[in-house]
C-alpha cells in the first residue's frame, strides 16, 4: 500500500464539493472522488461536472453509482418531478423542498465502504453553514454522530476520518478559499432546475451568485438570469 494519504471526497459537481477536493489537495490528500447521481433533476449536468473535475484534479479514482431509492421514496422537489424548485428565498428559515430526506446520511454510508476499501483515511464533505439553516444533515452534530457510527461500524485497523471543512463558513468563505486555491469553477454546477443555462432563480444560484458577488469576482458560469443578489 502507497504510503501517501488518501481521501475520498463527495464530489457533486457543485462549487462546494469542488472547493472540498482542493482543500483535500492542499492538506496533502490525494483523493477518490465519488457521485452519485440519484435520481436529480439535474443529474447529467452533475456528473459532467463531477468528471471534469476528476480529471482536472488528477484523482486516483473516479466512481460513480446510480442508487435509485432516493428518487423513489421521494419527497424532495430535486428527485420529484410533481414537486416545483421554487425561487429562492434568501430569508427562509424553513426546511426548503429541496431537501432530500437524509440523503447526507446514505451519501455518507456509501462513502465510508469506498473508503474502507480503498484504504483511504479521510471522507471530506462540501456542506456548510447556510446549508445546515436549512438541510439538518448539515449540521456539525450530524457529522459529529456520523463519525462514531463510521468508527463503530468499520474493522478494528480501519481509521477513517469524516472532515467537513466548511460547516462554520458561509457560501462566500467558501468562495473566497476556491478562489485562492484556483478551484475551476467553470466546471462546477449549482442549479437545482435546469441542466443549461443555470436558472439563476433557485436558492442554489441565488447564494451561489451572491458569494461570488460578496468575494468580488464573476461567476464564470451561464445563466438564464443573473439577479444582482
Amino acid at each position: 500500500m502507497s504510503e501517501q494519504k488518501r481521501a475520498v471526497v463527495l464530489a457533486s459537481g457543485g462549487m462546494d464539493s469542488a472547493t472540498a477536493i482542493a482543500v483535500a489537495k492542499d492538506r496533502g490528500y490525494d483523493v477518490c472522488l465519488l457521485h452519485t447521481s440519484y435520481g436529480q433533476r439535474t443529474e447529467d449536468k452533475e456528473y459532467e461536472c463531477a468528471k471534469a473535475q476528476a480529471e482536472y484534479y488528477d484523482a486516483t479514482d473516479f466512481l460513480h453509482l446510480n442508487p435509485d431509492h432516493l428518487a423513489t421514496i421521494g419527497g424532495s422537489a430535486l428527485t420529484d418531478d410533481d414537486i416545483d424548485v421554487g425561487d429562492a428565498d434568501m430569508e427562509s428559515e424553513e426546511v426548503p423542498d429541496t431537501y432530500v430526506p437524509f440523503r447526507n446520511a446514505n451519501l455518507l454510508a456509501m462513502a465510508v465502504s469506498y473508503a474502507e476499501a480503498q484504504d483511504c483515511e479521510a471522507i471530506f464533505i462540501g456542506a456548510h453553514s447556510e446549508d445546515f439553516s436549512g438541510y439538518p444533515d448539515c449540521r456539525p452534530e450530524f457529522f459529529e454522530a456520523f463519525q462514531r457510527v463510521a468508527d463503530v461500524g468499520t474493522k478494528d485497523d480501519t481509521h477513517i476520518s469524516i472532515e467537513a471543512p466548511f460547516t462554520e463558513w458561509s457560501k462566500t468563505d467558501i468562495a473566497e478559499k476556491g478562489l485562492e486555491l484556483d478551484v475551476p469553477y467553470e466546471l462546477t454546477w449549482s442549479c437545482y432546475r435546469d441542466e443549461a443555462p443555470a436558472c439563476g432563480t433557485c436558492d442554489a444560484c441565488a447564494f451561489r451568485l451572491e458569494a461570488f458577488r460578496n468575494a468580488g469576482a464573476r461567476d464564470p458560469i451561464e445563466y438564464a438570469e443573473r439577479p444582482d443578489y
